[in-house]
């Protein structure tokens, strides 16, 4: 059965408004989602969240970012604050509830990329610097998980990397500090070690998320991981990729309703991915694995409810063509 789910971002401040409204949408044949809000400020946001709940590592917010520092400041006692509030609601929401449930960290390589050094260049240039920000980064997963399972103990914790870096990181298109250079690009080999690092933490389904061009299927296949990424920016080559990876065993996550999508039938959407999907000859029946999401966050959209009940209506058509 396809099922739907979201990304994670939501318009507003309002953590239980936001949190019952997933619940409306998802709850009944979906994968709901712990919401992230971040108009509510730094700390509330996808890097400043995880930065905030990094174990053991300190980190201060800058004009120029989130930045390794030897203690943590206000915007990380905030970002804290957020996190616990969200926690609380989570349990409030989805008191009973006995199925799957997401939650979100920044991904090692998109953290690497996005957090600064303290003498000014990304953290990702420096090899343990990096290794310190994996290691912290895992062990938060596991407390994560743990708070997610003691709020919710019927919860079946699904986590998700958020990874829209990713390419730049491996393509070598970061810009430096001054901006006047490029960042040097990560070996593949220590891409793949980081990624299986914080995988690893996790003892349940891992999903890769990243909404940017060039998604590296070839790399995310030696890493167990499921994959969310935005089919409209797939080529028909990196549809030959995603049929590897399908056929390999790995849960696609398709973004295929756009975040700025218009309506009230997905119809349209549904037929570009089943075109796609036959045109790198996978069969109908494995339409019934996929996970359907919004190609992206919604925190950016005022009628997100409208588009993440697009993706509802679209996983209920998918399950219908798969067995017709």
């Amino acid at each position: 059965m396809t099922l739907p789910s979201g990304v994670g971002s939501w318009p507003g401040t309002d953590p239980l408004a936001a949190a019952r409204q997933v619940q409306d949408l998802l709850s009944e044949n979906g994968i709901p989602y712990l919401v992230e809000l971040p108009h509510r400020g730094p700390g509330a946001d996808m890097i400043g969240r995880t930065a905030a709940a990094l174990v053991d590592l300190g980190v201060d917010l800058q004009p120029s970012g989130w930045r390794l520092a030897p203690a943590a400041d206000r915007n990380v006692r905030r970002g804290r604050a957020f996190l616990r509030d969200d926690l609380e609601v989570l349990a409030e929401t989805y008191d009973g509830w006995q199925g799957p449930l997401k939650v979100a960290l920044t991904g090692p390589w998109t953290l690497a990329s996005s957090l600064w050094l303290p003498r000014g260049e990304r953290v990702v240039t420096d090899a343990g610097a990096c290794r310190d920000l994996m290691q912290s980064l895992a062990e938060t997963v596991r407390v994560l998980v743990g708070q997610v399972r003691a709020a919710v103990p019927g919860a079946e914790v699904i986590l998700q990397l958020d990874e829209p870096g990713l390419p730049a990181v491996l393509d070598g298109s970061l810009r430096s500090a001054s901006g006047l250079n490029q960042v040097r690009p990560v070996d593949q080999p220590v891409v793949r070690e980081g990624l299986a690092a914080v995988r690893e933490a996790h003892d349940g389904r891992v999903v890769l998320h990243c909404c940017a061009p060039r998604v590296p299927t070839a790399l995310l296949r030696s890493v167990d991981v499921e994959v969310n990424l935005d089919t409209s920016l797939l080529t028909p080559g990196a549809w030959e990729g995603v049929a590897e990876l399908v056929e390999s065993g790995r849960t696609l996550w398709a973004g295929a309703i756009p975040t700025d999508a218009v309506g009230t039938h997905p119809g349209g959407f549904v037929d570009a991915l089943v075109h796609a999907w036959h045109r790198v000859g996978l069969p109908d029946a494995t339409l019934a694995d996929l996970v359907v999401t919004p190609a992206c966050g919604l925190a950016a959209r005022a009628q997100a409810a409208r588009i993440q009940r697009l993706a509802v209506d679209a996983a209920a058509e998918l399950s219908e063509r798969a067995v017709a």
